[in-house]
């Protein structure tokens, strides 16, 4: 576990969080610029000294009352949204840098079932950048820049690797490079990082944990599916991009090599969604938006949508525009969320603990 409590004032802008967060996985914080997402990172780090603060990591005092480890003695590993190489070093030399520190720190950062410390090969391996050592960071395309980074601050050993934006100066294609690399880390690494963004797709591939920011303030942290379906916080503060939804993990299961389509199973049913090769057993994660999901008295017959689940209304929750509701659904113990009209809800009688079935027009494999 690690508690994280900071309040601090600036002309204009304050920072007022206490929160409990798991020490293991992906935990996103985010929000709109401003938010308090880079200052509450800051924090954590020990880059911006924040009196009568406490921040304790499985139990390891790091700052109370009493005490206060400068930045250079925690065992953190931080990557920004420039990756801010040695220009005048070879990327093998910015990552012998980034080793410098690592005895003095504890092997706690370690892949899955391996109980020796991080070393060189394994990282370089992991990130892909063997083929990349002997260049000059000028040389460089942005996503291997910052692949490089995140190579630099693992091999620091941390307890806590610690992203601000990473992906924030990279184009598109530059994103979708470095987005599987993320992934693999997030699967073969123990070591819990903290992700700070405002980009709807990183938060739907990467993380475990999803804390929201506004204005200084925590509207909302919990696992990423349930915290998605919340209708109890602003119509906005919880929409990544235009749209809410929510984000399952699911398990590929079965392929329809005619129609190119893959059947993946999660804890509510399945859903057929398009094939993107992977094989049988294979974990992925797929986003439903609300505004894919229809809702129906008795299951459909002569549709186009092949997505159907039997499901029992949770909550019903007025939307920014009054012509629109949220419906909260369950499906097997996994919410759901459906966009309807006002009309559409009265039409169907919807009440809380009412069984009826969603239709899913759409389903996005996302990672």
């Amino acid at each position: 576990m690690i508690e994280a409590r900071f309040k601090l004032d600036y002309p204009g802008f304050s920072l007022d969080v206490d929160l409990a967060l798991p020490s293991t996985g992906v935990t996103a914080l985010f929000g709109h610029s401003g938010s308090g997402k880079t200052t509450l990172l800051r924090a954590i780090a020990g880059l911006e000294r924040v009196r009568g603060g406490r921040l304790a990591v499985d139990g390891e005092i790091w700052q109370d009352e009493n005490t206060f480890l400068p930045t250079h003695q925690r065992p953190v590993g931080y990557v920004f949204q420039e990756a801010s190489l040695f220009a005048h070093l070879s990327v093998r030399r910015n990552l012998e840098y980034g080793m410098k520190r690592t005895e003095r720190r504890a092997a706690s950062a370690v892949p899955k079932g391996d109980t020796a410390s991080h070393n060189f090969s394994k990282i370089v391996d992991l990130l892909g950048i063997g083929h990349l050592l002997d260049r000059q960071p000028d040389r460089l395309s942005g996503g291997e820049r910052q692949r490089v980074a995140i190579a630099r601050a693992l091999l620091t050993q941390p307890r806590l690797l610690l992203m601000d934006e990473p992906l924030a100066a990279l184009d598109l294609a530059r994103k979708e490079e470095i987005l599987p690399y993320l992934e693999q880390l997030h699967e073969e690494l123990s070591i819990p990082l903290f992700y700070v963004s405002h980009a709807p797709d990183e938060v739907a591939r990467l993380a475990d944990h999803l804390v929201v920011l506004d204005a200084g303030r925590a509207l909302a942290t919990g696992p990423l599916t349930e915290t998605l379906a919340r209708l109890d916080l602003p119509a906005m503060s919880l929409r990544l991009g235009e749209d809410a939804g929510v984000v399952l993990d699911a398990t590929v299961a079965e392929h329809d090599t005619q129609w190119h389509l893959a059947r993946v199973e999660f804890p509510g049913g399945s859903l057929w969604v398009r094939d993107a090769g992977h094989a049988i057993d294979h974990h992925v994660r797929v986003r439903i938006l609300a505004r894919d999901v229809s809702l129906a008295l008795q299951p459909a017959t002569g549709s186009s949508i092949v997505n159907s689940l039997p499901v029992r209304v949770a909550a019903l929750g007025d939307e920014a525009h009054p012509a629109l509701c949220l419906v909260r659904l369950d499906a097997g113990g996994v919410p759901l969320l459906a966009r309807l009209t006002q009309r559409s809800a009265a039409a169907l009688r919807l009440t809380p603990g009412m069984e009826v079935w969603a239709q899913i027009k759409a389903v996005a494999l996302v990672g």
